[in-house]
């Protein structure tokens, strides 16, 4: 396994973090002992990067991982993250990013993951209803309180990321590390433009999630036909009819002739696409069951040819993206 800073802190990450919403947990087809199978296999294989949220299926997410680190018994060598803002009730106070709705989320959060510290603690979503320099705050007291190492943010955009590095040098908290964005070969717009160059400027590590795109990289999803059973896609969660564009369909032809050559995965190929990008730290799997947990760490034995990573970028961009 491959380490490396997270953005310009110090601390050290896998390059390839473990997601612990799992899906299949939620929707009954899995259960809490696959479930603590999946992080088991991913820290055997040189995890050492595990995100959660404490909306992931009402919290049942940080138990689950809080009883697997703990039989684990290695927990002061792995980087938890956790996340608050997610409506979590139907009280007034049950979303967020007030100073209320985080102090008390995060000691709901330390409570079902068993510990006394988050390492990376995101700020789930920007909260246009609270003033960002309570938020920051907020964060800024829970790392002098030793509740929380790292403070960073997810689904920002890039001028929400500036004014919150600038409100922080101002008032003097502690600033953002690391982000949090979706990023894969059918999502390039969010990332691409802005982000990634405030990463390189500012030195802020980048995770990305759904590399994969919900399971449509993974080569079993074709446009015009029916999608496989008991996927999201199947279930009626998302459009997939709306999702497999033309385009789309042409990305995952492109993985699949691409990994048929090397012998290996499109899963694999599409992850490996991600590595390849110098800012960003690691991508976060969301594997469900421990066989597929394999597989997609099979992506750090790639290095894509220079040819290779200029067909993917080229059959997944937008029109006058680049």
């Amino acid at each position: 396994m491959e380490y490396r800073k997270l953005g310009r802190a110090g601390v050290k990450v896998s390059r390839i973090c473990l997601g612990t919403a799992f899906r299949a947990f939620w929707n009954g087809q899995s259960d809490e002992a696959t479930s603590i199978k999946v992080i088991e296999k991913a820290v055997e294989l040189g995890c050492n990067f595990i995100d959660c949220a404490n909306y992931y299926f009402a919290g049942r997410c940080e138990e689950v991982l809080g009883k697997a680190v703990a039989a684990l018994g290695n927990r002061d060598d792995l980087v938890i993250t956790s996340k608050a803002w997610s409506p979590i009730g139907e009280g007034p106070n049950d979303r967020g990013l007030s100073r209320f709705h985080i102090m008390r989320e995060v000691e709901r959060s330390l409570k079902r993951l068993g510990m006394d510290h988050i390492d990376l603690y995101l700020l789930h979503h920007w909260d246009a209803d609270t003033p960002l320099d309570e938020t920051l705050r907020a964060m800024d007291d829970l790392v002098r309180q030793g509740k929380v190492r790292y403070v960073g943010a997810c689904n920002h955009s890039a001028a929400q990321v500036v004014e919150s590095l600038w409100v922080a040098q101002v008032g003097g908290y502690d600033p953002l590390f690391c982000l949090q964005n979706q990023y894969n070969l059918l999502h390039r717009r969010e990332c691409e433009p802005e982000l990634l160059p405030r990463c390189r400027q500012h030195g802020l590590g980048m995770m990305t999630y759904s590399p994969l795109a919900i399971g449509l990289l993974s080569g079993r999803f074709r446009r015009g036909q029916t999608p496989p059973p008991n996927t999201p896609w199947s279930q009626g969660q998302y459009e997939f009819e709306k999702a497999m564009t033309p385009q789309a369909d042409r990305v995952v032809q492109a993985l699949i002739d691409i990994a048929a050559a090397r012998g290996n995965t499109p899963a694999q190929v599409a992850i490996a696409w991600i590595l390849d990008h110098p800012e960003v730290s690691a991508p976060i799997i969301g594997p469900d069951f421990p066989e597929q947990v394999e597989e997609v760490f099979g992506a750090l034995e790639i290095a894509l040819s220079a040819e290779e990573r200029a067909a993917l970028d080229q059959v997944s961009a937008d029109e006058g993206q680049l």
